[in-house]
């Protein structure tokens, strides 16, 4: 009876895979908000930060020495980024006009 309870009590292998998945994500989501923190953005909303995240994991990775880019699409983007992040903090702009710009529109 005891080891039907011990058994019975176990995650299945499915319920890991999941856990193991929102660890990751917990990881990953720790990771980028200490990135927005180090840029000084950290206040950003949620949509913003959504819609920047790859641009911002980007310049740490630069920062990082992980590579160097000098593509002129690169330098456009980035400089459309801060920008745009700026005239937000600054009131300039509303979130949505932000986040309208700075949105990768598919091909």
């Amino acid at each position: 009876m005891a080891q039907a309870i011990i058994r019975s009590t176990r995650p299945s292998t499915e319920n890991r895979h999941i856990f193991s998945i929102f660890r990751k994500a917990a990881i990953e989501y720790r990771k980028t908000q200490q990135m927005f923190e180090m840029m000084g953005w950290g206040e950003l909303p949620e949509e913003l930060k959504l819609t920047i995240e790859q641009d911002v994991k980007g310049y740490v990775d630069e920062l990082e020495g992980s590579y160097c880019t000098s593509c002129a699409y690169v330098q456009r983007r980035r400089k459309r980024v801060d920008y745009w992040v700026n005239c937000f903090l600054d009131g300039i702009c509303s979130e949505k006009t932000a986040v309208d710009a700075l949105r990768v529109k598919p091909f």
